[in-house]
């Protein structure tokens, strides 16, 4: 059982809520703080002119609305904003999205009921998740339009998934003894006003971008055994010199999976021995191709990118991001833009460049081992069959490079992508569910790419009869995974076994030895 309110939230907890389905309780202390929040409010907002409250919304904030129309107001403000289009979030990512926002709430900064937090806990531990368009929101004023249709559903109204379907809420609420919240004093304010969609997404963008990174090293650390690589590109001696610390993991990474490994070479027995000087051609490469050599380097960035948007998003989680801001410490309600998106939009877009340029070094790592010209071992596409009259692995190339340039393409940044709305109120935005929705596509697509990447590899080992030379760490992991697509030789519809494949790297995270 996961505690919200008392102590910060982690990806970790976001892993373990999502993809285990462990429960969550909400901290008593923080509710009763939160209680304490919204007797403030409505105490403070007596005899003032406060915003979303006695005011109308956006750049119709200088109309007065009179007390008899202020709870109406927040109805009107759910039911007007639930106008999203498109796709509906997966239930993943839409409970994703209400847990950001149940965090957000129990900060006790909002001047939301009680009521809200409650029945928020009770909708995520039932698993009953909101329909949420993906497209609607700019993640200026937050995600408007998707918090809205989150919104819809706590007021007793529109759509839900429960038990795999879509159905009414009125109905599951019926079905399950639940009851809609009421507006207070600004209930659909606080619930719409908010980055907690992009966040959410983000969070399961982080889960998966870290899970990728793994599967890559791994990859990366089973195709240097396959041409029995020197050992120096991911020494320690080599990369210490350079101060990139993601660097240094990522070399330590490899190491540690490789340290028994039959295949890797040290360079000082061939090469450094003396015996070459009558040499005037080597037959094998004295330095690999970069795919194979420079991974430290390559992957180094990628993970300190993973890290920083996860040290973000994290902090974005446990932040309050509404508007105003009730204070109910200092007595006071600020106004200001908390709901802004741009650090979140701007670690989406810098995760999506860093996920795509993993898929390109799992690409090229694959295009090596297609292509018997340059890894000069390996049949034709890693055809275990009867060349010419077999195709082995020809078809999923193309698959894997189609996924890789959708991806290139997909890195354009959303951050820059202001586009002015909402009378100009809004004139500088961050499109911050835009940026987490497409890191999302950057990542299913590198999944992809990985499962196609890892039983290429399968086959190569197969074909070079290298099992028993592998590594303890790669030997295991191709047991698994060869319990999944078993050699073959003949041509056989491969989309299943890549789907097979993508299912098990993304349920099963590699556990790598310990780093030296």
């Amino acid at each position: 059982m996961i505690s919200v309110g008392e102590q910060k939230i982690t990806a970790e907890d976001f892993y373990k809520i999502l993809f285990l389905g462990e429960k969550i309780e909400l901290d008593a202390k923080a509710v009763k703080k939160v209680k304490v929040n919204y007797e403030f409010l409505k105490e403070f907002a007596k005899g003032k002119v406060i915003y979303g409250i006695n005011t109308g919304l956006g750049p119709m904030a200088q109309y007065k609305i009179s007390h008899s129309n202020e709870n109406q107001l927040q109805y009107n403000l759910i039911r007007s904003h639930s106008s999203g289009c498109g796709s509906p979030l997966s239930e993943m990512h839409a409970k994703a999205t209400m847990m950001a926002r149940l965090n957000t709430l129990m900060q006790a900064k909002s001047g939301i009921h009680p009521e809200v937090v409650l029945l928020l806990k009770e909708l995520i531990n039932r698993d009953i998740n909101p329909f949420i368009p993906e497209h609607g929101g700019v993640g200026a004023s937050g995600d408007l339009v998707q918090l809205a249709h989150l919104a819809l559903n706590l007021i007793g109204e529109g759509e839900v998934f429960y038990k795999g379907k879509l159905q009414p809420t009125e109905k599951v609420f019926a079905q399950e003894g639940l009851k809609p919240i009421r507006m207070h004093i600004r209930e659909g304010l606080s619930l719409i006003n908010g980055t907690s969609a992009m966040t959410g997404i983000g969070m399961i963008n982080i889960v998966h971008a870290k899970n990728l990174f793994d599967w890559c090293i791994l990859a990366s650390s089973m195709i240097n055994e396959i041409v029995e690589s020197y050992d120096d590109h991911f020494s320690d001696g080599l990369n210490k010199v350079k101060c990139h610390p993601g660097q240094n993991q990522v070399a330590g990474i490899m190491r540690s999976i490789l340290k028994d490994s039959k295949l890797i070479r040290r360079r000082a027995d061939h090469l450094y021995n003396g015996k070459t000087e009558q040499v005037e051609i080597f037959t094998q490469k004295v330095q690999e191709y970069y795919s194979l050599r420079c991974v430290p380097q390559v992957l180094g960035p990628v993970l300190e990118t993973i890290l920083n948007a996860e040290r973000v998003l994290v902090n974005e989680v446990n932040s309050t991001n509404d508007n105003p801001i009730i204070d109910s410490d200092s007595k006071n309600v600020y106004h200001g833009g908390n709901f802004h998106g741009d650090y979140v939009a701007l670690e989406m877009d810098k995760l999506k460049i860093a996920i795509t340029k993993l898929s390109m070094l799992a690409e090229r790592q694959l295009n090596y081992l297609m292509n018997d010209k340059l890894n000069q071992i390996l049949p034709p596409f890693v055809n275990l069959g009867k060349l010419g009259f077999n195709l082995g692995m020809q078809g999923v190339q193309f698959t894997a490079v189609s996924n890789v340039a959708e991806n290139q393409t997909l890195s354009f940044p959303m951050y820059i992508h202001s586009i002015t709305n909402n009378n100009d109120n809004q004139d500088i935005v961050s499109m911050g569910t835009n940026a987490a929705l497409l890191t999302k596509r950057v990542i299913d697509n590198t999944y992809h790419v990985m499962a196609i990447h890892m039983i290429t590899i399968l086959q190569a080992i197969d074909y070079l009869k290298f099992k028993p030379k592998l590594s303890t760490c790669s030997r295991l992991k191709f047991e698994h995974l060869r319990k999944i697509v078993p050699k073959f030789s003949d041509d056989t519809t491969k989309y299943q076994d890549i789907r097979n494949i993508e299912k098990y790297i993304i349920e099963n995270k590699p556990k790598f030895p310990l780093a030296d």
